[in-house]
């Protein structure tokens, strides 16, 4: 095993130089948990190259010879997470973003305008909003070139909870007259979680707080008590008394959401 031969600020140092120096790369930034001081010792290292136009190439990211892999532009499924790295650096775990300057800066128009899309992304499960990387831009640190640091535009707090609070309601609305009446519990958890996620975009989007993911989304919207509905409901039921236990989970679950988001 690789062992850590520098202090975290000399890798750091090392890594925003190496990614700074590729063709076609603006600006370098540190992300996650170690960006906003959260992290702990084992913590990945979350980096990001913005860049413009073609003259980027994964191919030069992967020429440096850090071990792990080197996705290609838009094998992440494309979107506004257009693909990136999972590297082992000196010892640490390095992700490497891809941001492509042209799409940012179009996000942050959309933006401002109270204007967004929803994405699927992996390990994600209320997918992404489309302002995900301008919510990028207003927490993460710049370590080398230029970045704007947008606020929160008042258009999309005024636009954007209702679009969430809205997938919530259809979420749990489809699994209710669905998969609770076949005592489908497994569709019906998956169901509470995902609308638990949307529901917490929902809160933070009205309070005007930007979400960069879904690991701290519930705690921060206060939805924690979802796991409480989702205990009670996988108690043992035979026939009726399982459909309407699911059922009542669901109920509950949209009391809880709609409770957040007045409480805002």
């Amino acid at each position: 095993m690789t062992t850590r031969t520098m202090t975290d600020d000399l890798f750091l140092d090392h890594v925003a130089d190496r990614l700074a120096a590729l063709p076609g790369v603006e600006a370098v930034t540190l992300g996650g948990s170690r960006a906003q001081g959260t992290h702990t010792a084992d913590s990945d290292w979350d980096t990001a190259v913005y860049y413009r136009g073609p003259a980027f190439d994964p191919a030069a990211l992967r020429a440096i010879g850090w071990e792990g892999e080197v996705s290609g532009i838009g094998e992440w499924g494309g979107g506004v997470f257009n693909g990136g790295a999972w590297l082992t650096v000196d010892g640490r775990r390095v992700d490497v973003h891809y941001r492509d300057l042209d799409v940012v800066e179009h996000e942050i128009e959309e933006a401002e305008a109270g204007r967004f899309r929803w994405e699927p992304l992996m390990f994600h499960l209320a997918g992404i909003p489309s302002y995900l990387v301008v919510a990028e831009l207003a927490v993460n640190q710049v370590l080398r070139g230029q970045l704007p640091r947008p606020a929160y535009p008042e258009a999309l707090r005024r636009a954007a909870p209702g679009v969430w609070l809205g997938r919530a309601r259809m979420t749990l609305g489809y699994a209710r007259a669905n998969n609770a009446p076949r005592a489908q519990y497994t569709e019906v958890a998956g169901a509470l979680a995902a609308a638990a996620m949307e529901g917490g975009h929902a809160v933070l989007a009205a309070r005007g707080e930007w979400v960069t993911n879904e690991k701290r989304l519930l705690e921060r919207a206060g939805l924690r008590g979802i796991d409480a509905i989702l205990a009670a409901a996988s108690l043992p039921a035979d026939g009726p008394a399982r459909r309407d236990r699911l059922i009542e989970a669901l109920d509950e679950a949209e009391r809880l959401i709609m409770a957040a988001v007045r409480a805002g």
